[in-house]
């Protein structure tokens, strides 16, 4: 796990480095300290003259300023190295995650995602921090007090022998207590993140059923199921502050007791006052020291779940990769599924496509049809490699796509789905998400063939008009064709409709499907929807039913012999006589 994110430090390895050795420094002049003032305690006391004071004083001055500025110095380079820490992680991370397939993907919940990159981090970062400066200064600062403490007052000093395995024991019983507890929160965060995804995204919905109470409440208790384990982990570290004061303490009165017993009956031959002074400053340094190595254990405990979320997610790698010398080139469009079945996990038990033999010529136009959970998406998704085969092979222009370039197939296997994304920008920006190098010509030739010159020409600011998130400012209806007029800029070998003209009226549709015919007759076109009358005119229909082939034909064919098809038809068509009729 450690060798995983100690990847992303990469360019801030030397301010990592350098800011233990400041703070090594700035810990060796503040122990020194306590030291010269206890000499100078001791020539008062003799009765030294004016010019030993201002010696001493000047060397406590330069001592502190070093210290300061070593302090300083340690608190630039540690900000520098644990920022740039995180930075680099979260760019690891959302690189990692635009290599992922549908399958890594679905492993993860966006949710989960979101808050390993957000919360998640911050807490690494946060560790990171005190493990390169705190925790590197807690224990100096322990054993150099100690040692000078040991050197000033002899056995005075062993006190603390006895209290840090104590406080040591301690500390460990409590993290053991807490770790199960943040382990359990941190995925309580994901669903609390998830509920308030799906309720954001389904806001339109949320207010239409008057549901907003209902949605309160089950926030409500998931925030409360999440305050209340935090409290009860909080509960358990915060018990380690305490007993540390209280062993510190108990020290430290050991100290002034002893200590002044010993000061007062050997007339300050065994232990002057200005040892017993530095013995005291010690005693503090020495229970501040226990207070923030504490501390950093604390923070390390809440991380370690945190991190290795992080490292689940940097170690994660797709199964979908391209191979050595991989094929740069699709030859047509030609689609070709040789006994194909498909299942979406290893522990799934049922094919979501069982035994698919289909054969697709380039340039011919493809209908599929079939009910909700017959696998129509499924079998479109195979041809990009989105998901890759359980059983037998899928090849593009005669080639397994297994073996190409996975930029070069995707590039030549361009797919609209029915919720496809509009992302924020203008139209222009999102159309050349299509092609990067595309001229306004190739886009407003794009959009004509996608139906959707029309409404954009209607905009006061045309192709340069807003989209916001999610394309949240269109209708359901250009959205769809504005991602249309984007796949056809990448002037596809295949071009893949997945009931991505659901939003449109049955005009639109047909005008979409005919400037197909005519404008890119050499693409293959696969076009899945729900009417019937969006592929009656294809030039062969499959009809899904159960992830298996229930019949291909035309629409002529299929109204002879699939009883499947001809129920739909009938369905569709008395529902629009009903519709005349009204």
């Amino acid at each position: 796990m450690i060798k995983t994110l100690a990847r992303s430090i990469r360019e801030f390895k030397k301010t990592a480095i350098l800011t233990p050795i400041l703070v090594t420094v700035e810990v060796i002049l503040e122990c020194i300290i306590p030291f010269i003032i206890a000499k100078l305690v001791n020539e008062m006391q003799a009765g030294c003259d004016m010019d030993v004071i201002i010696n001493y004083g000047i060397q406590l001055v330069v001592m502190a300023v070093l210290s300061l500025i070593f302090g300083v110095a340690a608190g630039n380079t540690c900000a520098t190295a644990s920022t740039g820490f995180a930075r680099n992680l979260r760019q690891d991370m959302f690189y990692r995650i635009q290599d992922y397939s549908f399958e890594n993907i679905d492993k993860f919940s966006v949710s989960s995602l979101v808050t390993r990159m957000t919360t998640d981090v911050i807490n690494v970062q946060m560790s990171f921090m005190m493990i390169i400066r705190v925790a590197i200064r807690g224990p100096l600062m322990l054993i150099f007090s100690f040692i000078m403490g040991f050197a000033m007052g002899g056995r005075l000093a062993l006190i603390f022998l006895i209290t840090i395995p104590l406080l040591s024991i301690g500390l460990i019983l409590v993290i053991r207590a807490a770790t199960p507890i943040f382990r359990r929160v941190f995925r309580k965060y994901d669903a609390l993140n998830d509920s308030v995804q799906e309720n954001v995204q389904a806001m339109r919905v949320v207010k239409s059923y008057v549901r907003e109470d209902y949605e309160k409440k089950k926030f409500s208790a998931a925030a409360e199921d999440v305050c209340k384990d935090f409290t009860r982990a909080e509960r358990i570290m915060a018990l380690n502050s305490p007993m540390m004061q209280f062993c510190v303490y108990a020290g430290m009165v050991f100290v002034l007791s002893f200590g002044a017993y010993v000061v007062i009956s050997s007339r300050g031959t065994e232990v002057a006052v200005g040892q017993m002074s530095s013995i005291l400053t010690y005693s503090f340094q020495i229970l501040m020291s226990l207070m923030t190595v504490s501390m950093v254990f604390v923070m390390i405990t809440m991380s370690m779940e945190s991190a290795e979320r992080i490292v689940e997610v940097l170690s994660e790698k797709s199964n979908l990769t391209s191979p050595e010398d991989a094929v740069s080139e699709v030859k047509d469009g030609s689609i070709d599924f040789e006994n194909v079945s498909f299942k979406y996990s290893k522990k799934a038990e049922r094919m979501a496509l069982a035994n698919v033999d289909l054969h697709i010529k380039s340039g011919e136009v493809i209908g599929i049809l079939g009910g909700t959970g017959s696998s129509k998406s499924t079998l479109v998704q195979l041809i990009p490699r989105l998901y890759d085969v359980t059983e037998g092979c899928v090849k593009v222009g005669g080639i397994d796509v297994r073996k190409y370039d996975l930029d070069t197939l995707r590039n030549n296997v361009a797919v609209v789905l029915q919720k496809n994304v509009l992302f924020s920008g203008t139209i222009k920006d999102n159309l050349r998400w299509g092609h990067p190098d595309a001229t306004d010509e190739e886009m407003m030739e794009a959009c004509k063939l996608a139906q959707a010159d029309e409404f954009i020409q209607q905009f006061p600011d045309k192709y340069d008009t807003w989209i916001e998130q999610g394309g949240s400012n269109v209708s359901g209806g250009q959205k769809q064709r504005l991602c249309i007029a984007r796949a056809l800029l990448k002037k596809p070998k295949v071009l893949i409709l997945d009931d991505s003209t659901s939003a449109v009226d049955t005009r639109t549709d047909a005008l979409i499907r005919q400037g197909f015919r005519d404008f890119i007759p050499e693409t293959t076109k696969i076009i899945i929807a729900q009417r019937v009358a969006s592929v009656q005119d294809a030039d062969r229909i499959i009809v899904m039913d159960g992830g298996r082939i229930s019949a291909i034909g035309t629409h002529d064919e299929l109204m002879k012999t699939s009883e499947i098809y001809q129920e739909v038809y009938t369905t569709q068509n008395k529902a629009g006589d009903q519709d005349g009729e009204e």
